[in-house]
């Protein structure tokens, strides 16, 4: 009998309550069973770069549009991607016809076989007051597009391991498709953002998407061997720095290292983030946020709030925030405590609630509510940046728009915190 890796098992007390929040975001049931991550959710210059500065986040008009008002990030692509009702031979299309597995829940894989429809979306949450919209690469890594075009090597009796994703990064196959994924929906995301800031004098920007893992370098997927782990550092950070390169050559205006739950896998994206730069001589701004639990805890890497900013301060980004994770009520405190620890820029993009099956968008939160409770989150000056995750469409991004219109941005003094030091 072929025995299952147990994984997540050492911390599956932690990991249990994020399962149900993304099984409410459309992922893989039989992935979360097997405690796995769920694949999906829902700058040019040749000026020489700072070694000691991950951006030139200062410098960057974002930085100043932060400083004078709140700026709005879009909503949930995967959540309005459901509301056009596309089906698998709709994903499919003509090029992926024949692939073994189902690819429904390839929320990126949508940029190439319905751009249509991806642009549209693009396009109503820029209209909905957008300033920030987010290239559809959540999963667009050579490791994420493995779990819908490579067998799995546990229904044989194997188990995933650094060998096997060795073969995983190597792979030209998935790695040409992650590339072309980010290098279009990184085009597609520019040509309507400059689109929509020629009709209305508004700058618009996009940010390239950088998204969890399936694996995790924090734990083993092994109860029996705690020191296992699926996959190596290098390995994380190699499919991370494709992606980056990708994502900067379809013009992305900035790069965002989001939802983590598992901070070391954040951290090599971080490292290859840096290294490109490094290596191309570019900077450009990047954004960090985190996805905790009902604790205020990353959840798989259980790092607080507090000790969540500590480790990567030092990568000096735009901002820092939350998104994802519980609803805005429930958020609050954890928000509350990093807008006075962090100082830099802080983003707060929440779930539209909890997840729940019997409303329209499968979360409880409609646009009034999530407008309600990010008008409170303004009003006590804790953000700069606002928007939403799962259950947001871009009925609730214009909801929240209007709700944070004139409220006076968080206010903060990056040159005195770092003099202070």
């Amino acid at each position: 009998m072929v025995q299952p890796d147990m994984a997540l098992s050492s911390f599956s007390h932690r990991f249990r309550p994020f399962a149900a929040l993304v099984r409410g975001c459309g992922w893989p049931s039989d992935m979360l069973d097997a405690g796995e991550f769920p694949p999906i959710c829902d700058k040019r210059t040749d000026r020489p770069h700072k070694q000691e500065a991950m951006t030139t986040a200062r410098e960057h008009p974002l930085h100043d549009i932060l400083k004078r008002r709140i700026a709005i990030i879009d909503g949930a692509m995967g959540t309005t991607i459901r509301t056009y009702g596309k089906t698998e031979a709709d994903m499919r299309g003509e090029r992926f016809r024949d692939a073994k597995k189902d690819l429904l829940n390839n929320g990126d894989l949508f940029t190439l076989t319905q751009p249509e429809m991806i642009g549209d979306i693009h396009r109503r949450f820029l209209e909905a007051g957008a300033d920030i919209i987010e290239t559809n690469t959540f999963s667009a890594t050579s490791i994420a597009q493995s779990e819908f075009f490579v067998d799995d090597p546990r229904e044989t009796g194997g188990r995933k391991d650094p060998e096997f994703y060795d073969r995983i990064i190597n792979d030209a196959t998935l790695r040409a498709l992650a590339d072309e994924i980010n290098t279009e929906s990184a085009r597609m995301c520019r040509g309507w953002a400059d689109r929509v800031a020629n009709e209305t004098g508004r700058p618009r920007f996009v940010a390239g998407s950088i998204g969890p893992l399936t694996v995790s370098l924090s734990n083993s997927p092994d109860a029996n061997d705690p020191g296992f782990r699926s996959v190596t550092f290098d390995q994380v950070k190699q499919a991370y720095t494709e992606q980056v390169r990708a994502l900067i050559a379809g013009g992305s205006d900035l790069l965002i290292v989001e939802t983590i739950f598992d901070s070391l896998n954040a951290k090599a994206a971080l490292v290859a983030i840096r290294e490109v730069f490094d290596a191309d001589r570019i900077e450009m701004p990047v954004m960090i946020s985190a996805a905790v639990g009902r604790g205020g805890e990353t959840l798989i890497s259980a790092q607080t709030t507090e000790a969540f900013w500590t480790a990567v301060r030092h990568v000096k980004p735009l901002s820092v925030g939350l998104n994802c994770s519980l609803g805005p009520e429930l958020m609050y405190p954890f928000l509350s405590e990093l807008a006075q620890k962090a100082d830099v820029a802080i983003s707060c993009y929440p779930n539209a609630g909890l997840p729940n099956p019997l409303a329209e968008t499968g979360f409880d939160l409609g646009p009034e509510d999530m407008g309600r409770f990010l008008g409170k989150f303004a009003q006590d000056g804790l953000i700069n940046i606002a928007g939403g995750c799962c259950g947001n469409t871009p009925a609730h991004i214009a909801a929240i728009a209007k709700a944070l219109e004139g409220v006076a941005p968080r206010a903060w003094a990056p040159e005195e915190s770092e003099a202070a030091r």
